[in-house]
């Protein structure tokens, strides 16, 4: 389920992309671990507190909130960096890779409430118990299927760059639209 849910271009499956493209596969695929990892608690979180977000959905609008205005602010960042010239070949500066998956996928607000409903779909179609180790095996699944996403998109960053130019070239400001539209639409869904 957590493959499925990711398989549209995104915020973390397209910076894996542009990591691939601009640094080298190691550094994008510990982007993608450290953006799986982040998966991990924020399931748990999900899990362990239905109930409690349940009855007091202030919670996740204040988390809402703050991952609208992390949206908005990557969409200027990758907008600013798109204007930088592009180079095809990898950078050889440093950077930890792995910090900043999991930090770009804590500020990803759609997980918790995502989780939380499929997790009661699924505990009243009885295809989940909510007590361990069921618990704990959906959310290993959930982690090697975010896992296994970002590696796919990872593995086809490479055909990006040798087949898709335009892409290759203009990936900052597809991330910075990309951004921009996941903002405007949280906006719109935390208005309503």
């Amino acid at each position: 389920m957590a493959f499925i849910s990711l398989i549209l271009p995104g915020m973390l499956n397209m910076t894996a992309v542009r990591t691939k493209i601009e640094k080298d596969q190691r550094s994008a695929l510990l982007f993608a671990l450290g953006a799986a990892i982040v998966v991990i608690p924020q399931v748990y979180i999900a899990l362990a507190f239905a109930n409690y977000f349940v009855k007091n959905p202030e919670v996740i609008e204040n988390l809402t909130l703050a991952g609208i205005v992390v949206l908005f602010i990557l969409s200027v960042v990758f907008f600013f960096q798109a204007r930088k010239k592009f180079k095809g070949e990898g950078k050889k500066e440093k950077g930890n890779f792995l910090l900043m998956g999991m930090l770009m996928s804590s500020v990803n607000m759609l997980v918790i409430p995502y989780y939380l409903v499929l997790s009661s779909v699924l505990e009243a179609k009885g295809l989940l118990a909510m007590k361990q180790p069921f618990i704990s095996i959906f959310v290993a699944g959930v982690f090697l299927g975010a896992l296994a996403l970002f590696t796919v998109y990872v593995l086809f960053a490479s055909v990006i760059e040798k087949k898709a130019q335009f892409i290759a070239k203009n990936i900052n400001y597809i991330l910075s639209l990309l951004f921009l539209i996941l903002g405007i639409l949280t906006l719109i869904k935390y208005l309503k």
